[in-house]
């Protein structure tokens, strides 16, 4: 498989040219990390969150698990409109209503409030996210895909590694409130960079015409189809699992092992940047080992990593032994993420891409939504729930590959 023959008819050449190829490497990452950006960026003040509105830390996490959900929700409609109506209209928009609702995200009053707001943040956030993805496949394929979509990492790399420690960083010199105004500064910056940076990649003649009942009827299809489902699947439970040591490790992390919010925005940050080495790694190695194989590793690192956790939590280990555990089970994310992506996504025609991308992101949100609570369900004084949870979501990861053997673990 090879990059697509007409990247796109509204500019024609717009991924040969070095600039070309490096704004859109640049604005298409930005708009992949539209989730880290609105997760972990609001990580370290989940504590402060649960004190100000005098709430518990269940229902702290409950607001990140309304953003996963809205981003879920978000990606469903975006992906099937994108297909009909080209992606540049409802990406616009999408990054439009992003910005407005960050910024009421600031006068949230009460905790019921702000999970409602962060839904709403979190489905026009995901418009970024599915588009993005399907932006890729309208110009890649294949192996080309895996490769370009583990050099978004290098940008959406960034957001995790960053977030957090501006978050902490933020926190010193503003209350909590203050991070979602910077969210919202962020979707007006990302998008003025859509509209200077990003062309149309889906013209007229290559949409999807049939309306809602075609939506349907692809997403019927592809759930029937081993080729998506096995990648697709496997993409969901490790990406669950990422998401609960996302909602947990705040909690965990700071209030069982003490460290300071901005101790804790570091940890985090040098576990992103092994997402961001292994994601590299992928890149480099796509072409010359198969993709199936190279997800296959990315899936073992994972429950590797879930494993030695629930070990050292059950065994009263001490940071030593727990950092380097979730160090395991966020890089392994690296390999998993590009090649699940270009294994699931691979041979769609143009018309019906948006929708695969958005029935691949909906799985992963809704899946990562309903694991996050888990995390915090017996308190914030206990690491076993983060912990089992991660281990089970990672081995089941790892099982649904194995049971899809002829595309998930031989596909080039």
């Amino acid at each position: 498989m090879t990059e697509a023959a007409t990247p796109t008819d509204a500019e024609p050449g717009a991924v040969r040219r070095p600039d070309r190829r490096l704004a859109l490497i640049v604005v298409l990452g930005a708009l992949t990390a539209m989730a880290p950006l609105s997760i972990d960026m609001y990580l370290p003040a989940l504590p402060r969150v649960a004190a100000d509105l005098s709430t518990g830390a269940m229902q702290a996490q409950l607001t990140l698990t309304a953003c996963v959900i809205g981003l879920a929700a978000g990606q469903a409609v975006a992906g099937p409109l994108s297909d009909a109506l080209g992606r540049r209209r409802p990406l616009l928009a999408g990054l439009a209503a992003y910005a407005v609702a960050s910024l009421l995200c600031v006068a949230a009053p009460n905790v019921e409030t702000l999970i409602a707001l962060r839904v709403v943040q979190g489905a026009a956030g995901a418009a970024g996210i599915v588009i993005a993805r399907a932006v890729v496949r309208d110009l890649y394929d294949g192996v080309a895909a895996a490769k370009f979509f583990s050099t978004l990492m290098l940008v959406n790399g960034l957001a995790p590694i960053l977030a957090p420690v501006i978050g902490g960083q933020l926190l010193r010199v503003m209350p909590w409130p203050g991070v979602f105004g910077v969210l919202s500064g962020i979707g007006v910056a990302l998008l003025l960079a859509t509209l200077a940076g990003l062309g149309e990649t889906l013209p007229p003649g290559r949409r999807e015409t049939g309306g809602l009942r075609a939506t349907l009827r692809t997403f019927r299809a592809l759930a029937g189809d081993r080729s998506f489902t096995g990648p697709g699947l496997a993409l969901a439970l490790a990406f669950a699992a990422m998401f609960t040591y996302i909602s947990g490790s705040p909690f965990v992390l700071q209030d069982i092992y003490h460290l300071s919010p901005q101790a804790f925005s570091v940890a985090f940050g040098v576990n992103s940047l092994g997402i961001v080495a292994a994601g590299q790694l992928s890149g480099w190695l796509a072409g010359r080992v198969a993709l199936g194989r190279l997800l296959a590793a990315g899936l073992a690192t994972v429950a590797a990593g879930g494993l030695l956790l629930l070990a050292a939590v059950l065994a009263g280990g001490g940071l030593p032994a727990v950092l380097p555990a979730l160090f395991l089970v966020a890089s392994g994310q690296g390999l998993i993420m590009p090649n699940a992506t270009a294994l699931a996504l691979a041979d769609r025609p143009p018309r019906v891409t948006g929708s695969a991308s958005a029935l691949l992101g909906l799985s992963q949100f809704a899946l990562g939504g309903a694991a996050g609570p888990l995390a915090g369900i017996a308190g914030p004084r206990t690491a076993v729930p983060m912990a089992v949870t991660i281990a089970v979501l990672s081995l089941l990861a790892a099982a649904v590959a194995a049971a899809a053997p002829t595309r998930v673990a031989s596909a080039n």
